[in-house]
C-alpha cells in the first residue's frame, strides 16, 4: 500500500516544477495554499456526504471515489508545504500502540 503513495509522491514532486498549463498539479501549486486548501475542504465535504449516502444506499463507490480525491488533494497540500506522505504514514506508525484516548490526551486534549 505505501509503495502506491511512495509512487504518487514522485509524481505529485515532479508536477509541482510542470507548467501550469499542462498539469492539473501544476496548476494547484500556482494558485498558492489557499486554492490547494479549498480543494481539501470541497473534497472533504463530498466525502462526509458520499459517507451519508453510501449509510443509505449500501454502496460504497462513490465514498471509496471521494475519499481518493480527498487524499489526493491532501497529498498534493502536504507536498506544497515540503512534505511527504512518509511523515504521515511515520505518525500513524508512532500511534499504533498508544489507544485512542491517551493519543488525544498526549495532546493536550484536542
Amino acid at each position: 500500500m505505501s509503495d502506491v503513495l511512495a509512487q504518487l509522491s514522485e509524481v505529485l514532486e515532479q508536477r509541482k516544477t510542470a507548467s501550469p498549463d499542462s498539469s492539473y498539479v501544476a496548476s494547484l501549486h500556482a494558485k498558492g495554499l489557499n486554492k490547494i486548501l479549498e480543494k481539501v475542504g470541497e473534497e472533504s465535504v463530498e466525502t462526509i456526504i458520499a459517507a451519508k449516502d453510501a449509510k443509505l444506499s449500501g454502496d460504497n463507490k462513490d465514498v471509496i471515489y471521494e475519499t481518493a480525491d480527498l487524499w489526493f488533494h491532501s497529498l498534493v497540500m502536504l507536498s506544497h508545504l515540503g512534505e511527504k506522505p512518509d511523515v504521515v504514514l511515520n505518525e500513524l506508525a508512532r500511534r499504533f500502540d498508544l489507544s485512542g484516548l491517551e493519543e488525544k490526551a498526549s495532546r493536550g486534549g484536542n
